[in-house]
């Protein structure tokens, strides 16, 4: 979420990006590859995100990207004091709509 291939390709589409700070970013990850990846989806891990999520709304936030395919088992929509905007489902939908094109 910090590489500049990321950053600059919303920038350049007129978003203004927001990443968590250094802790919340050291949660993010440690989430991912230590619970998520390995099959744990804990409460204790969604109310985590939940506060970073309400953190970057209050720095002015107006959405949430969840862009690790495993975070969409832990984050849904109806969690999220922010619209969610989940790659996964993203890429999955724009596929299955280019296959039948």
């Amino acid at each position: 979420m910090t590489q500049d291939f990321y950053k600059n390709r919303l920038a350049a589409r007129g978003l203004k990006i927001l990443v968590p700070d250094a802790g919340g970013i050291e949660t993010v990850n440690s989430v991912i590859y230590d619970e998520l990846c390995r099959g744990v989806i804990s409460s204790v891990s969604r109310k985590a995100y939940v506060d970073i999520i309400r953190s970057l709304r209050s720095n002015g936030a107006k959405g949430v990207i969840l862009g690790c395919m495993e975070i969409g088992l832990l984050i849904h929509p109806e969690d999220s004091p922010l619209p969610v905007f989940d790659a996964t489902a993203i890429h999955a939908t724009r596929a299955a709509l280019a296959a039948l094109c």
